[in-house]
């Protein structure tokens, strides 16, 4: 169970509710203290009328002059949830919006929002309960916090008051597996949905949490993708008859950069054992998607590693406006400003997008070399008995091609662009989200990418002579796995359901566990 402590999530807490369905523990008495401080601060603000906060007693974004009678300040919230339901597109998976209600129970338990502990209480029951919102990915701007995406869960919590003439837009949820009116779905699940205070409207929508919940999954994945990557690119390594020298640690030592000697140390532990590695007398050394892993996938670590750093540093922060400090300057202060504003979870989209995208470049290179007989070291064209009659392995590397064509596109970064909205009040905004969407996407495409290397490696392995017995001690671990879903291609099939087998292993960890097995045996016998 994880606990909601007002100081921050880790992204092993984001990953495990999300992905897993991790209960979350009820918030605990000093928490809810503390967010009843600042609540109590705004309804007293309101309640006296002599200062204007904005969005509790203003109007929004280009119409913060406006002020509002302090009667209306509850409906203004729920205006607030109404005209920011305008995303659009496929609906955000369930574990994203599942990510996104954690991270902002865990915001609004940090008491600088001003809300009730029932707001925090509601998502937390609906995270246990598996209340999915409907959310459309498409629609946020990446300031002003992301508003659309965090619109179409506050709707689904809050209702209209009693007797409103207005009709009680719900959206729409999963319950059970079921998509219905929001208001169904938390009532099938027994959760009350809330009338929505002053205040309590902007904090439900006025964070960066879709991005900061899409970072917090994808640096988690990014991690597991360069796992699979050195994995990957050990079984080709083996397959290609590779030159150990590339991975001696003096060479990455004397290079300087953190990650790379980390890089070949791990290439050398898959590949302890190998009688493949260095077989070649003929060998002077070999093409750069070979020598240069440790080169690529260093930095590419380093880089994760920064941005997961980064993640951590926001699931401890907290995204709203405006903040309100109970107790500054003695009488208590509402400050508005921009931590709504998703910059720099933009860049770091485009950092993650951009070094997971090369990871695959490199991969698909090692898939070409294995096919081509002019560079694969003596195996057969194509990796298939008859080539012309067989086309073997040939389309799984034109599907790899493809992902990572896409991915160069994907990977243009969205965070050098800005259009004005708000009558130019809300004039540079992140495009953060965009960001977020397109990392995803690159991390979808490289898990396919590292499959279609496995089991064009695996297939090369098997035409070496005796060479499943040949390998080191992990990609042998590697290797097996993929023989456990993949058989040995030996004419012309479909290779669709091969690659998402071993897609499918790639997600579930199933063949990392096992190399991680083999080489702590490994390293127990000494």
């Amino acid at each position: 169970m994880v606990t909601i402590t007002g100081r921050g999530l880790s992204v092993e807490d984001v990953a495990a509710i999300a992905r897993t369905g991790e209960k979350v523990a009820p918030l605990a008495p000093e928490i809810r203290q503390r967010m009843e401080l600042s609540l109590t601060w705004v309804q007293e603000a309101v309640a006296a009328g002599d200062r204007k906060i904005y969005g509790v007693n203003t109007g929004f974004g280009s119409l913060a002059s406006t002020p509002i009678a302090a009667a209306d300040a509850g409906r203004l919230s729920r205006n607030l949830i109404l005209k920011c339901c305008a995303g659009t597109g496929p609906p955000l998976s369930h574990e994203l919006v599942r990510a996104m209600m954690a991270i902002r129970a865990g915001t609004l338990a940090r008491g600088l929002s001003g809300v009730r502990p029932e707001l925090a209480d509601s998502l937390i029951r609906m995270l246990n309960r598996a209340v999915v919102p409907f959310v459309p990915s498409k629609g946020s701007l990446g300031a002003s916090g992301d508003l659309a995406p965090l619109a179409h869960i506050a709707l689904v919590l809050t209702r209209e008051p009693e007797g409103s003439d207005r009709e009680d837009w719900s959206g729409r949820a999963w319950f059970e597996g079921e998509l219905m009116s929001g208001a169904e779905a938390m009532e099938a699940a027994g959760i009350p949905r809330l009338v929505p205070g002053p205040k309590e409207g902007l904090a439900l929508t006025n964070g960066t949490t879709f991005m900061l919940a899409a970072a917090a999954l994808a640096v988690e994945e990014a991690e597991r993708l360069l796992d699979h990557a050195d994995i990957a690119a050990a079984l080709s390594l083996d397959a290609l008859l590779a030159l150990s020298s590339a991975f001696h640690p003096l060479l990455h030592e004397a290079n300087g950069q953190k990650g790379q000697p980390e890089a070949a140390a791990r290439i050398r532990t898959l590949m302890y054992g190998s009688r493949l590695i260095d077989s070649d007398p003929s060998r002077v050394q070999d093409a750069y998607s070979l020598r240069c892993v440790p080169q690529v996938h260093g930095p590419a670590r380093d880089a994760v590693g920064f941005v997961r750093s980064r993640v951590e540093s926001l699931l401890a922060g907290t995204s709203d406006n405006p903040l309100i400090f109970p107790e500054a300057d003695g009488e208590g202060r509402a400050i508005s400003g921009g931590n709504f504003h998703g910059q720099g979870l933009a860049f770091w989209h485009d950092l993650l997008g951009i070094v997971v995208a090369e990871v695959a470049s490199l991969s698909e290179r090692r898939c070409f070399r294995l096919l081509t007989p002019e560079l694969n070291a003596g195996l057969p064209s194509m990796l298939v008995a008859n080539p012309g009659l067989n086309s073997g392995l040939m389309l799984g590397q034109y599907t790899a091609a493809a992902l990572v064509s896409e991915n160069k596109t994907l990977a243009h970064p969205d965070s050098v662009d800005s259009i004005p909205s708000s009558a130019n009040q809300e004039d540079h905004v992140s495009m953060g989200a965009n960001a977020a969407r397109h990392t995803l996407e690159i991390l979808a495409n490289v898990r396919t990418v590292l499959a279609v290397e496995l089991v064009t490696a695996a297939q090369a392995v098997d035409l070496r002579e005796r060479g499943a017995e040949r390998l080191g001690r992990g990609t042998a671990a590697a290797y097996r796995q993929i023989r456990a879903r993949v058989r040995f291609l030996d004419h012309d099939r479909p290779l669709t359901q091969d690659i998402e087998a071993v897609a499918d292993l790639i997600g579930s960890d199933t063949i990392l566990a096992e190399v991680r097995q083999a080489i702590g045996d490994e390293q127990r016998r000494g």
